[in-house]
């Protein structure tokens, strides 16, 4: 993608100035100790810069930043930033967006990314992708979402809420090689007024992006934000369902089938880089998602 057409991320730390976001810089690292995994940091869209600073500034929304602990970019070494070729070192830390959609009966929406895809492919994600140029980021949400997955939301029938950052880094580890892409994914919570039934009317899945969408209600999510706690669980889970209900893409047509429930409860494989699997921000963003259901409880 043309760098002048990207929404980078710019930091701003003790009220200084917003600079652009080195590609080898941890951006959690930046806010926090090198040993520090997750922040609390201000966000926001200016003059197409996504600005994260530790302090409020105008139109600015509070939320929580996490990397993983094996963020590449956090254990990267000095020689091997030195290596990375001059057009990724260059690159900046782009913006993206990922919809954590919420049905009228507390459902949500992910889908597995296409095998063909370069980054992360056979993932299970939010719908999503890059912030463009005066893009806002509910409007990015809202066009990424229909590009994907075909649903239109109607103005007035849902709300939205920023839930958190995610430091994303492909690969995702270093094992796999040296880093390619370097990202701060904010996961917007849109809830929608329909039930995932009315949705599952207008789902038409873009194939050359997305293998198979899925809807989970929150005792899936919870077992799948365990097995993110829990990466040496054994044997299957209490309450597990054998399979979940799933639409895959097969040559342009929808097919209506049950994937195995263990399938969501994978951690990141440590070689097989085409498995199956939930991302681990994906992981992130539902405990955040789990964490706004209990609080609506509670009020």
């Amino acid at each position: 993608m043309d760098t002048m057409k990207r929404i980078l991320v710019y930091l701003s730390k003790e009220k200084s100035l917003p600079q652009c976001a080195k590609f080898i810089q941890s951006i959690t690292g930046y806010f926090g100790s090198e040993l520090e995994d997750k922040v609390m940091v201000n966000c926001g869209i200016d003059k197409n810069r996504f600005i994260i600073s530790d302090q409020e500034f105008r139109h600015s929304t509070r939320v929580p930043l996490k990397r993983a602990k094996m963020c590449p970019i956090k254990n990267l070494e000095g020689g091997q930033a030195a290596s990375l070729p001059e057009d990724v070192r260059s690159r900046g830390v782009d913006v993206g967006v990922a919809v954590i959609l919420q049905t009228a009966n507390r459902k949500i929406l992910l889908t597995r990314r296409s095998a063909s895809l370069r980054i992360f492919p056979n993932v299970w994600v939010p719908p999503g992708g890059h912030i463009e140029q005066d893009e806002q980021i509910l409007d990015a949400g809202l066009r990424e979402l229909k590009e994907e997955t075909g649903l239109q939301l109607k103005d007035g029938e849902f709300s939205w809420r920023i839930l958190g950052l995610w430091e994303s880094v492909f690969p995702p580890l270093l094992s796999r090689g040296l880093p390619t892409r370097h990202h701060v994914v904010v996961y917007a919570h849109i809830r929608s007024g329909e039930t995932h039934h009315k949705l599952q009317e207008r789902l038409n899945p873009d194939e050359s992006e997305v293998s198979a969408c899925a809807w989970l209600d929150s005792s899936m999510v919870k077992l799948i934000v365990l097995s993110n706690k829990e990466a040496n669980l054994t044997g299957s889970p209490q309450h597990m369902p054998p399979a979940i209900g799933a639409i895959e893409m097969c040559n342009g047509s929808m097919v209506h089938m049950d994937l195995p429930a263990s399938k969501f409860l994978s951690t990141i494989p440590g070689a097989a880089a085409d498995m199956e699997w939930v991302s681990t921000g994906t992981k992130y963003a539902l405990q955040l998602w789990l964490d706004t259901l209990s609080q609506n409880k509670c009020s």
